[in-house]
């Protein structure tokens, strides 16, 4: 697996309109792309800052992964994403390294990238997300 560069960054957020609005107002973001991804139970939104990408995630209902990060630790950081040339691949190599997975198959991500989870106990408390480009 050859790690392309870092995709985003994101941030768990109770309101996604008022979040991007703090980004475009504050730090001159412009949106990329807006989504909802039903089985994940999240609205997202790729912002662009500078030549850098952020990624806002508000929950659709209480009990999905993200409404339960927000419940147990409120808004901020949720996950560092990795740009990989294939999805597939990476996740046979850290399953071989030794990486606990959330996902044992690519599932489909925001702006149509495959994306797959470490869990962030394999990563000394970080969740990671490798992206395809």
């Amino acid at each position: 697996m050859l790690v392309q560069t870092t995709h985003h960054v994101a941030f768990a957020v109770e309101d996604l309109d008022e979040a991007m609005s703090t980004y475009e107002r504050l730090w001159g973001a412009e949106v990329e792309v807006r989504g909802t991804l039903e089985p994940q139970g999240v609205d997202a939104a790729y912002l662009t800052v500078g030549r850098d990408r952020i990624e806002l995630l508000a929950p659709t209902a209480e009990d999905t992964p993200v409404g339960r990060f927000l419940a147990r630790r409120g808004p901020g950081m949720h996950h560092v994403a990795f740009e990989v040339e294939d999805v597939s691949e990476a996740i046979r190599d850290l399953s071989s390294a030794g990486a606990t997975l959330i996902d044992d198959e690519p599932r489909p991500g925001l702006g149509g990238h495959e994306v797959a989870f470490v869990h962030h106990e394999s990563q000394h408390g970080v969740l990671i997300e490798v992206v395809s480009q």
